[in-house]
């Protein structure tokens, strides 16, 4: 790395001609949003100082420096002789080193070591060689110029250093206190008036004050009185101008003074070297102004091409500064950075000189311990440091594809800061300091921090697109759709322009980058989706994106990873699956869960207001059926039209749960209806009959007792609120024949959709001939309860009062069944014109065998109030004979094998009732026997009531026998089972 940023000057000058050459400047310049203004790392003094003071200091300073090092003494030139003698000739009696003729300095090694790159100086128009020639001038002059030097200033100080020299014969520049001398070997006739004499004179006063007082090298002795005498005569000075004569008896003491303070040592040994400019922070504020010179004055962002010998005349100040090459490393870097920014940065040059420099800093850090310097170094890189890092810790606002190589030389100065900051600190404190790769670390922050930031703008930016636009009525796309796809070419533009240069210090820079943008659009799709109420294509539009960049990420991720130790795993594991895929069957499921529970109010709230009225409309079934199949077929519809690619898999929830709620309508269509054996009265206790019973008598009796039962027999079968009538049990019937009628369109409805849906999955699309089979099986079942239910009502509750009150009461002959059959016959009429076509038939059969069932009830249960004489078989069988007629209705009814097989039991009882009593009692006998074996032959048990009739079943033969009006049938029915007469 540090041999590449070494190397530019190589590379830059094939692509810079001239020192103005401004076009490169714009590569790689960064954007000069704002000029900044960083503050000196290097510490305020402690009394206010001018700069322009403290570079005349410096200059002073060095023109002594480079007089005590000189081969040659140090003449003075007057002005107008200097004028001349400028004309002339291009040198300048002074020493060997500020004779050097600027036109001879030789290409830069400084510029070259620091990649700084050469420029030749124009030529300007019109000008001669001769004429460039005598505008050449020494490097002091050059100095004198770059540092701000007025000539008249230059003549007073090197006036005075002549005399100076003539009164401390021998004595080295670092062997005297140059104020003191100055202030010595200068009047106020050497000045133009006194107003800038008096100033010069504060002015050096004020160095020794801050020199001596409060930034000496050594701390001073809080016994000692010199301090305090010092700031006492200095303060006087301040408010009264100090007489300066050699003689002068306040010069002499502030002569011994000062050099008391001067020349303390730390070991208090005897030194020719006095310390009054070498305390921190003056020392570097003075060096400061010195290094300043090395840019050029006209052009402020150029380092001049006599920066060597600037440089090698700036080095003989360090034995009165108390610098070293160290200490000089560190300001020039500074020097070299804070010029960059100051001017706007713009040259790029400088900042890479800044790079190279601190790269010999980072070795200096190493084996310097002075704590002075770790604390200056410490300031300085913190200032670096920060300005880096408010850069790259967002640096796509900074850097793009034309300036990358501005941002490795940026991301360099940064980490190197860092790196060198963390071993001082491990250093100063005697650490042993855990290892840890600081580059890395810090451009994973800075990568992390830079795509958090970028993904904010972008989001912010897309958000005030969106608004922009849907006050035009453009773009449409949800927000999260357009930030995915704008994140995803985020992502690329990152791996394509940054990362190639970020992975020099970390090699997962790529996949570092797409796990960030993975986490910050994850956190918006997070909040996106637990806010959703319910499904909508917007919102399937939304992770169907975040599908498609996530896959994208991965991608890019996976390719960073590719060579890296753990093969990416680490970086996989920072993203987490969205799982559209699942979210999106989560919200199906949702979506399925809030259609069905809609369903399920429906079906409730209609439920509640139907009343079963088949005069609703014209197909006599439930409206509120109508009201719930069409929220079924709409849920449905609303189903196949999301665009999802798993319908297959998700259509069984749905399905299932419309099933479910389908039966629960049904359920409560069929519920408190009623059964058969709602409707079938309780059998009475058996008794005997005898032909001295006088039947007249006893029926008003038997009356009481046959109302009270059918009383009972109804307990039950009505709530009163007329939803139970016959036109609402039809009603009923017809609403389940049109749910199970509508269940099969459904069922083919949703195949349809099914196989012409994304899911194409033919195998379950051909099962779904088995949807909705519980709520069609349910129909079925309902249907069946219904027709059951309506039939035993009309013949045991709404016809009771004809069949079980009337029919065969007292004398058969004048009970006949008319009566039964003219109130059948109009219920049968409306039952045909109420139930559906579909369904009549079996209504019409299941009352045909309810009235079987009553006529065998009445013959064998009817009761003390009926008795039957082998004479009355003739008109029980023709009465049969009318009402299976009644259901045949001259071919207009039920078909006749129909008839045939539910007649089937009564046909063969009927006999029964002409068959002679004692062949009854020896048929019974036998049964009996047959049925209970030996157990028979002492006793005959009394065979229990099991309700399937038949002329074989000993309890059917038994009541026959019960009421046959037959005296031998009561002496066996007395002597073998006690039957009473009466109950």
């Amino acid at each position: 790395m540090s041999g590449r940023l070494r190397d530019r000057s190589s590379s830059q000058a094939k692509r810079h001609s001239h020192h103005q050459t401004t076009t490169t400047v714009a590569a790689v310049a960064m954007p000069n949003f704002l000029t900044e203004t960083l503050p000196c790392p290097f510490g305020e003094l402690a009394t206010n100082l001018s700069d322009s003071a403290l570079r005349e200091t410096a200059y002073e300073i060095l023109v002594g420096a480079c007089r005590s090092t000189g081969g040659k003494p140090l003449t003075y030139i007057s002005q107008s002789e200097r004028n001349s003698e400028r004309t002339a000739t291009p040198t300048l009696t002074s020493t060997a080193s500020l004779q050097r003729s600027l036109t001879s300095t030789a290409a830069s090694k400084v510029k070259k070591a620091l990649g700084l790159r050469s420029s030749g100086r124009k030529k300007v128009s019109g000008e001669s060689d001769s004429e460039r020639v005598k505008k050449a001038v020494t490097i002091g002059e050059m100095l004198r110029v770059q540092m701000g030097i007025s000539e008249q200033t230059d003549s007073r100080v090197r006036r005075a250093l002549l005399r100076v020299a003539a009164a401390q014969l021998g004595r080295r520049i670092e062997s005297i206190v140059l104020p003191l001398e100055m202030l010595q070997q200068l009047k106020p006739s050497d000045f133009p008036n006194q107003g800038e004499y008096e100033a010069w004179q504060r002015r050096n006063l004020k160095l020794l004050e801050i020199g001596l007082l409060l930034h000496p090298l050594l701390p001073l002795d809080k016994t000692d009185t010199a301090p305090q005498r010092l700031r006492q005569i200095i303060r006087g000075a301040l408010e009264k101008p100090l007489e300066t004569g050699k003689n002068n008896e306040s010069m002499q003491a502030l002569r011994s003074i000062v050099l008391s303070l001067a020349c303390r040592t730390f070991d208090g040994s005897a030194s020719e070297t006095i310390h009054w400019a070498d305390g921190f922070p003056l020392n570097l504020r003075i060096y400061q102004m010195l290094l300043e010179a090395c840019f050029d004055v006209n052009d402020e962002t150029s380092v001049i091409e006599e920066v060597d010998e600037v440089l090698e005349l700036i080095k003989k100040t360090w034995v009165v500064l108390g610098m070293n090459q160290m200490l000089h490393n560190l300001c020039f870097l500074w020097i070299l950075f804070n010029r960059y920014v100051a001017t706007g940065e713009v040259e790029g040059d400088l900042l890479f000189a800044a790079n190279n420099l601190l790269m010999e800093v980072e070795k200096d850090s190493k084996s310097m311990k002075d704590p002075n310097y770790s604390k200056i170094l410490s300031s300085t890189l913190s200032a670096i440091l920060g300005w880096a890092e408010k850069r790259l810790l967002a640096y796509h606002n900074y850097f793009h594809s034309d300036n990358t190589e501005l941002l490795e030389c940026v991301v360099s100065v940064g980490v190197l800061s860092a790196k060198i900051m963390v071993e001082d600190i491990s250093h100063e404190y005697r650490k042993k300091r855990k290892e840890i790769d600081v580059a890395h670390e810090r451009v994973d922050m800075y990568i992390r921090s830079s795509l958090r930031t970028a993904f904010f703008q972008i989001m912010e930016k897309v958000k005030s697109s969106k608004r922009s636009s849907n006050k035009n009525q453009q773009n449409q796309l949800p927000f999260l759709s357009i930030l995915a796809q704008d994140v995803s070419t985020l992502a690329f533009s990152e791996k394509a322009i940054f990362s190639p240069i970020l992975k020099r210090w970390h090699p997962l820079s790529a996949g570092v980058a797409v796990a960030t943008l993975h986490s910050c659009y994850g956190n918006e799709l997070k909040q996106f989706v637990s806010s959703i109420g319910e499904l909508t294509p917007d919102i399937l539009q939304v992770l169907r994106a975040a599908e498609k960049m996530e896959k994208d990420l991965v991608q890019i991720a996976v390719e960073n990873s590719v060579d890296s130790e753990d093969g990416g795993k680490s970086i996989i594991r920072e993203m987490p699956p969205y799982e559209a895929e699942s979210v999106v069957s989560n919200l199906v499921k949702s979506w399925i869960k809030t259609r069905l529970d809609r369903l399920k109010e429906w079906v409730d709230r209609n439920l509640q207001q139907e009343v079963w009225d088949p005069q609703a409309n014209k197909e006599r079934f439930a409206p509120s059926s109508v009201e719930v199949l069409r929220i079924v077929d709409e849920a449905l519809e609303a189903f196949f039209l999301l665009p999802i690619s798993i319908h297959a898999a998700l259509l069984p929830d749905l399905t299932n749960g419309i099933d479910r709620y389908l039966q629960h309508y049904i359920s409560k269509a069929k519920s408190d209806c009623g059964t058969r054996s709602t409707f079938v009265p309780s059998m009475p206790a058996l008794t005997r009959c005898s032909s001295r019973s006088k039947v007249s008598g006893v029926f008003k009796k038997k009356e009481k007792f046959q109302k009270a039962q059918s009383r009972k027999s109804q307990v039950g079968t009505t709530n009163g609120n007329g939803s139970f009538g016959i036109p609402q049990l039809c009603c009923r019937i017809n609403t389940l024949q049109h749910i199970r009628t509508e269940l099969d369109v459904l069922a083919k409805r949703t195949i349809v959709h099914l196989r012409s849906s994304e899911s194409h999955v033919n195998n379950i699309a051909n099962g779904m001939g088995k949807a909705f089979e519980l709520s069609a099986a349910s129909c079925l079942e309902g249907i069946q309860q219904l027709c059951e239910a309506t039939a035993y009502k009309v013949i045991f509750h709404d016809l009771s009062h004809v069949l079980w009150d009337g029919l065969y009461v007292g004398e058969v002959s004048s009970s006949r069944i008319e009566p039964f059959l003219q109130e059948l016959e109009h219920y049968l009429e409306v039952l045909s014109l109420t139930v559906h076509d579909r369904v009549r038939t079996r209504v019409i059969t299941e009352v045909m065998k309810a009235a079987f069932d009553g006529f065998l009830l009445v013959l064998l249960a009817g009761g003390p109030a009926r008795a039957f004489t082998l004479q009355d078989y003739e008109t029980i069988a023709e009465d049969f004979k009318f009402l299976t007629d009644l259901f045949w209705s001259n071919g207009d009814g039920l078909p006749v094998d129909l008839i045939e097989k539910f007649s089937t039991t009564v046909k063969a009882i009927l006999p029964l009732f002409h068959t002679e009593t004692d062949s009854l009692i020896e048929q019974f006998k036998y049964m009996t026997a047959e049925s209970y074996g030996s157990s028979a032959k002492s006793k005959l048990p009394l065979p229990p009531t099991s309700g399937q009739w038949s002329p074989t079943e000993p309890n059917t033969l038994l009541r026959v026998l019960c009421y046959r009006s037959d005296e031998t049938a009561a002496k066996f029915l007395k002597k073998t089972y006690n039957l009473p007469k009466k109950l």
